[in-house]
């Protein structure tokens, strides 16, 4: 079994210590984004046969990167870099940072163990397509050479990112779209001539009409990438998580409603400052008995750590107010 941790959530940047205290125990409880009862995810070397990170800040979570290596099980960190202007994402790491975060990554690990995601594309006032041209050759100018893919997908709009979107261009002023399949097909095209140009080929995640030639559909959860990091064979049938999707079978131990980046066209958040709000809610006791905020991000001021139990008896569960039984080390 592959684990995905997560695409509901940056588990990286805001719940590093929850996922190393959840490792050291070899499991974790997640609840069910679909409702019913919590289920548990096996993490040790026993029941995973790999991880894909998800995130936007990979800093955190180094400490955690080496505990995963130290148990011989490969990884893939899927990073997030946009460059994006601060009114579309409000506190997500400068671009800069990111790419270096990715060379340190790449340089120790290997650059197979990264993918760049430029994702989702999104068209704004502020973001046209000449302006994503621009800004995609330079970044990939940059990441030349430490990364061998670049994932890419076009903003779906959804009921409540269309409610995110509409809100933050009021208040921010800016228009925004959704192009047509032409156009998207267009721009796909010429990022991914810009990403062979710099040694890298552009996959389309689960947007096949959105796809053209160079760019060939994504994998993104990938038993052939990670079987290639670990020097064997990981079998995983392919199974996606919605139409179009050719990941292979994987269990989520994120939550929805957990990141506090600010992304306005965020799929995986309904209102930032409630999601703000839920993690720095997520408390712990220390030693002495006084609540302390979990330890910080710095993309948003909220909390990230969550090494100690506390009295629910929920068995490591990401999204419960307490996080409890997550380690006996604090």
């Amino acid at each position: 079994m592959i684990v995905s941790a997560s695409y509901r959530t940056d588990i990286p940047a805001f719940r590093a210590e929850w996922f190393r205290a959840r490792l050291a125990e070899g499991f974790c409880m997640v609840d069910n984004p679909y409702g019913g009862p919590p289920y548990r995810v096996d993490l040790s070397p026993r029941g995973a046969d790999g991880f894909v990170f998800w995130t936007r800040n990979a800093a955190p979570f180094a400490d955690a990167l080496q505990d995963v290596a130290a148990l011989n099980l490969p990884f893939v960190v899927q990073f997030t870099v946009t460059g994006y202007p601060r009114l579309l994402d409000a506190h997500t790491l400068r671009a800069a940072e990111a790419v270096e975060q990715i060379a340190g990554i790449s340089r120790k690990y290997g650059r197979r163990t990264v993918v760049w995601r430029y994702d989702p594309v999104i068209i704004t006032s502020a973001t046209p397509p000449a302006w994503h041209a621009r800004n995609f050759t330079t970044l990939a100018a940059r990441l030349a050479g430490m990364v061998d893919e670049c994932t890419i997908s076009f903003a779906h709009i959804y009921r409540k990112t269309q409610r995110r979107l509409d809100h933050a261009a009021q208040l921010r002023e800016f228009t925004w779209r959704d192009p047509g399949e032409d156009e998207k097909r267009e721009i796909c095209r010429g990022l991914a001539t810009t990403a062979s140009d710099f040694g890298m080929r552009l996959t389309v995640c689960s947007q096949a009409e959105s796809t053209a030639a160079p760019a060939t559909p994504a994998h993104c959860i990938d038993a052939g990438r990670l079987s290639d990091i670990a020097g064997r064979d990981i079998a995983i049938r392919q199974k996606g998580n919605r139409e179009g999707c050719l990941c292979a079978e994987s269990r989520d131990i994120g939550a929805y409603d957990t990141c506090a980046h600010g992304c306005v066209y965020c799929y995986a958040v309904s209102d930032h400052a409630r999601a703000a709000e839920r993690l720095r809610r997520l408390l712990f006791q220390d030693r002495r008995g006084k609540a302390v905020p979990l330890s910080g991000s710095s993309a948003a001021d909220v909390s990230s750590r969550s090494d100690a139990p506390s009295s629910d008896g929920s068995a490591g569960s990401f999204a419960t107010a307490t996080l409890a039984g997550l380690s006996k080390r604090s």
